[in-house]
């Protein structure tokens, strides 16, 4: 529920009230008494975002995305390595069935 700002016209009492946004607007001034309070149009509310990650304008800190760099740069020199010792053990595979069967790749049944 939003938090909404009132004053009052005629005293020019200020004050805040946590309404629903169905709730109809509040016209009796608390300090006066009088039906001439009008609700204010604010700035709104800001995100902030919590926690050692994150600050308020949503960017990740520094340290962060050191380490992810660092971790994604580990990542793929290690799956670079893994998949030219796949490759190297797949053409001699090839090779070997392939002078095996005559020269054909097909087999025929």
């Amino acid at each position: 529920m939003p938090t909404y700002d009132y004053k009052c016209t005629v005293c020019e009492h200020q004050w805040e009230e946590f309404q629903s946004i169905t709730a109809k607007p509040i016209r009796k001034c608390p300090e006066c008494g009088k039906l001439k309070a009008r609700r204010m149009i604010g700035p709104g509310a800001g995100i902030i975002f919590k926690g050692s990650g994150f600050y308020q304008t949503d960017y990740r800190s520094s340290s962060y995305t050191k380490g992810a760099e660092a971790d994604k740069k580990a990542g793929e020199s290690s799956s670079k390595s893994s998949d030219a010792s796949s490759r190297s053990g797949d053409s001699s595979s090839k090779t070997s069935s392939d002078s095996g069967s005559g020269g054909s790749s097909k087999s025929s049944e």
